[in-house]
């Protein structure tokens, strides 16, 4: 598993929270990824996801989330699909609000490489699974939820971008994230972080 950092920069352009991922591929570190959220436009689609990299959804008192979750779906030029820690191949569906909840809004584009937005089958049915975009999809746009950016780590990205997939784009080997864990303060303090797994 890949370590935490022991230097954080603090938290996103206006308080933003600041979500960082450590990835494996494989057996091995691949390097971590630093998301943004835009916690002002779509706040509780990014709330889902901060309470779901936290740990802090606990329906049963057991955190559920993010950690060990694995990315089953990679398409080269494309995306990076993950998120789903409950079957691990795209069919499960949870959310902090129930199964699913409804699309925020369509403000912000699928314009640029390394957007953090919501997968979904259809109008409203929002859970747990994401994906990070490897460059512009304007297709996407009115369909899918756009919540944040990474702000560091497309090195990270390109790499599980590039991992041999096989049948239903699913990689050949295990793209996981290790650890996860938040920047607490919207001030620029050093280790000011919560530590998830």
């Amino acid at each position: 598993m890949a370590s935490a950092s022991t230097s954080v920069a603090g938290a996103g352009t206006n308080g933003r929270p600041v979500v960082f991922m450590d990835i494996s591929i494989g057996e091995h570190p691949a390097g971590r990824i630093k998301f943004e959220l835009y916690s002002d436009i779509v706040p509780r689609t990014c709330e889902n996801f901060r309470q779901l990299c936290t740990g802090e959804f606990r329906p049963n008192h057991t955190p559920e989330g993010y950690k060990n979750a694995i990315f089953h779906r990679i398409i080269k030029d494309f995306m990076c699909q993950g998120g789903d820690y409950i079957n691990a191949d795209g069919t499960g569906s949870r959310s902090i609000y129930g199964d699913t909840f409804e699309d925020e809004n369509f403000s912000l584009k699928h314009d640029q490489p390394g957007l953090l937005s919501m997968a979904n089958s259809g109008p409203g049915t929002n859970g747990c699974q994401f994906f990070i975009t490897a460059q512009p999809c304007p297709f996407l746009d009115g369909k899918h939820v756009v919540f944040g950016k990474v702000v560091d780590g497309l090195l990270t990205l390109r790499k599980m971008e590039n991992v041999p997939t096989g049948a239903n784009n699913r990689p050949k080997m295990d793209v996981r994230i290790t650890r996860k864990f938040q920047v607490l303060s919207p001030s620029l303090v050093v280790g000011s972080r919560r530590q998830i797994g």
